[in-house]
């Protein structure tokens, strides 16, 4: 009985230094240690509008009487992913919103199940509270192509065009529980920021990628959106884009033909149940928008007025 005793004993203690050297480890690398506060907000430039869910950073321009036009950015990139396109458009005369989706940039981020439908319900009630004309086109890059597609699956009487970039194909939910997810993010905050590089063929020619990616990542929840939204956004491409189709909106597809982070074949895939006017871009990787910005940005122009 009295080895039973000790070796429950070690166990104990074994399992009891590990939680503390994890937590040690935890705290250690966890980067939020912040809530965003007006100032940070106000510092951040754009504008913000209370919605359902809280708070949403957005930016509009353009003439009022500009046909309307929503950028929606990638997983975990905020709004700034649209820079170049946003400012041309809006040079050609286009009214443009892009916006923050909760948990990203300096939007809200609430402690919630990020779902298919918060995400639907953000953009909805944005149309509706900044009192947008609508039918609106819609432009989503990765996984704003899954919410564009999907938003205009639900809500067809809304959108009029439809603009996919590189969009996601297949959202895996991961085989670990979430909260171990969460853990691995805190505790490796910096390759998530560096891993931002992989979406360019020529990463050396964004010195600032990403310092521009890592100031969100202060703020509480950061990492619980990202983690939830893994866990509980579904989303198959070949089924949601037949929805898509079924439709009968115009839809512009382009893709880089060297993405690796959504591999180009997938293009022919969703091609096959959808039908595109289909752009693909030579030397670039999973962000033409931005690698090719002037061929990209004319072609989305040209689409948009037709």
């Amino acid at each position: 009985m009295k080895i039973f005793k000790v070796i429950a004993v070690t166990i104990l203690f074994l399992l009891i230094t590990v939680g503390i050297l994890m937590g040690g480890l935890y705290f250690f690398k966890d980067k939020e240690k912040k809530e965003i506060t007006d100032t940070d907000r106000k510092n951040a430039g754009g504008q913000y509008v209370k919605l359902g869910q809280g708070i949403t950073h957005y930016q509009i321009a353009g003439p009022d009487t500009g046909k309307t036009v929503i950028l929606l950015h990638g997983f975990s990139v905020p709004y700034y992913i649209w820079d170049g396109t946003f400012e041309y458009l809006v040079g050609q005369g286009f009214r443009v919103i892009r916006y923050d989706m909760y948990g990203r940039g300096f939007s809200d981020r609430p402690y919630i199940t990020y779902n298919k439908q918060l995400y639907m319900d953000q953009l909805t009630q944005l149309i509706s509270t900044l009192h947008l004309r609508t039918p609106i086109s819609i432009a989503g890059i990765s996984f704003g192509g899954e919410v564009s597609t999907d938003f205009t699956c639900l809500h067809p009487e809304l959108v009029d065009k439809v603009i996919l970039i590189d969009p996601g194909y297949a959202n895996k939910r991961p085989v670990v529980p979430q909260f171990v997810t969460i853990f691995q993010e805190a505790i490796t905050a910096d390759d998530r920021a560096l891993g931002q590089l992989s979406d360019f063929k020529y990463p050396k020619q964004y010195p600032q990628w990403v310092s521009r990616y890592k100031p969100q990542m202060q703020y509480k929840n950061f990492r619980w959106a990202i983690a939830s939204t893994e866990y509980n956004y579904a989303y198959n491409g070949l089924e949601s884009s037949a929805c898509l189709n079924s439709k009968n909106k115009p839809v512009l597809l382009i893709w880089g033909k060297e993405d690796h982070t959504v591999p180009f074949k997938y293009s022919d895939s969703i091609r096959s149940v959808l039908k595109a006017d289909f752009f693909p871009v030579d030397d670039a990787a999973h962000l033409p928008s931005i690698e090719k910005a002037d061929l990209v940005n004319a072609k989305i122009g040209a689409f948009l007025k037709q």
